[in-house]
C-alpha cells in the first residue's frame, strides 16, 4: 500500500450540485478576467492545455490524463488537509492532492481551509510547465528528508515563499505565480501595486528564516529570475548542514528588511 494511501478519496464530480459549479464558474471568471498581464505566461498556458475553461469544477480524472501526458502529474482527492508526511510522499510520487469541497458562494474573498479552487485552480495549472513540475517532485523528496533533521517548519517557509506566494520576473517586470495569489482576486493586485510589502530577489537562507501569516495578505514577497532557478537551488543544495546553521541563527520577521537585501521595485511594468 502507498504510504497516505488512506487519506486518497474518491472526487465524486458527479455529486456536485449546480450551486457548486456555478461558484467555481464566478471564481475562475473573476480571475481568468484579472490575472493576464499579472501572471506568469506558463500559468495561462497550463489553463488552455488542461482546457480549464470549460465550465464547472474540473473532473479530476480529466484533469490526470492531461496532465500526466504532459508531465506525468496526477491529481488526488483528499478529505481536507493531511499529515505532513502524506503530503510529501504524494508530491514525491508526482501527485497533488486537492482538497473537492468548494466554497459557498458567501466566501469568494476569503477561506481559511484550501478549498478545490484554490488546489485545482492555484495549483495545478504550472504542473504542466515541466521544470515547475520537476521543483514540485524536488520540494516533496526534501520534506521527506527534512523530517529526519526535525526541520519540516523551516522548509515549510520555502514552499509557502514560492508554490503559494512566490513572484517571478519577466521582460516586462514583476509576474505572480504563486498559487496563494493567483487564486485570491485581493492578493492578486495587492502583490504586486500595493506600495506596503517588501519584495526580495530570492535568497534561500533567507526565505528559511523568514516568518509568515496565514490569516492575511502577505507582507514580504520572494522574486525568482526562473524556474529553473528555483530548482536548482533546491536540487543542489545540501540542506542537512544548512540546517544545522539555521538552528544557531534567529528568525527574521516577516517585515523585516535586511542590510544584504536587494528589494524589487513594485508594479507590472520595469
Amino acid at each position: 500500500m502507498t504510504l497516505g494511501s488512506e487519506w486518497i478519496i474518491p472526487q465524486q464530480w458527479q455529486d456536485y450540485s449546480a450551486a457548486e459549479h456555478a461558484v467555481w464558474d464566478m471564481l475562475f471568471a473573476r480571475q481568468r478576467t484579472q490575472l493576464p498581464g499579472r501572471v506568469v505566461p506558463s500559468f495561462l498556458d497550463g489553463i488552455e492545455m488542461l482546457d480549464m475553461a470549460k465550465p464547472g469544477i474540473p473532473d479530476f480524472a480529466d484533469l490526470s490524463s492531461r496532465l500526466n501526458a504532459r508531465t506525468g502529474w496526477s491529481i488526488v482527492a483528499v478529505p481536507g488537509l493531511v499529515p505532513e508526511e502524506v503530503f510529501f510522499e504524494n508530491l514525491a510520487q508526482r501527485r497533488f492532492v486537492a482538497g473537492r469541497f468548494i466554497r459557498r458562494a458567501d466566501q469568494l474573498d476569503y477561506l481559511q481551509e484550501p478549498d478545490v479552487f484554490h488546489d485545482v485552480f492555484g495549483h495545478v495549472p504550472l504542473l504542466a510547465d515541466p521544470v515547475y513540475a520537476d521543483y514540485m517532485q524536488a520540494y516533496g523528496e526534501g520534506g521527506l528528508r527534512s523530517l529526519k533533521y526535525g526541520a519540516i517548519h523551516k522548509l515549510a517557509r520555502l514552499y509557502w515563499y514560492t508554490v503559494e506566494f512566490g513572484l517571478i520576473r519577466s521582460a516586462d517586470g514583476l509576474r505572480i505565480y504563486g498559487a496563494g495569489i493567483v487564486s485570491s482576486h485581493g492578493e492578486s493586485g495587492f502583490a504586486l501595486d500595493d506600495p506596503g510589502p517588501n519584495r526580495i530577489s530570492f535568497d534561500l537562507k533567507r526565505i528559511l528564516r523568514t516568518t509568515y501569516r496565514i490569516d492575511d495578505y502577505q507582507q514580504t514577497y520572494f522574486v525568482i529570475d526562473s524556474f529553473d532557478q528555483l530548482l536548482r537551488q533546491t536540487l543542489d543544495t545540501d540542506f542537512a548542514p544548512l540546517y544545522a546553521e539555521l538552528e544557531a541563527l534567529p528568525d527574521i520577521g516577516m517585515t523585516d528588511i535586511l542590510p544584504e537585501d536587494d528589494v524589487m521595485m513594485r508594479g507590472t511594468q520595469r
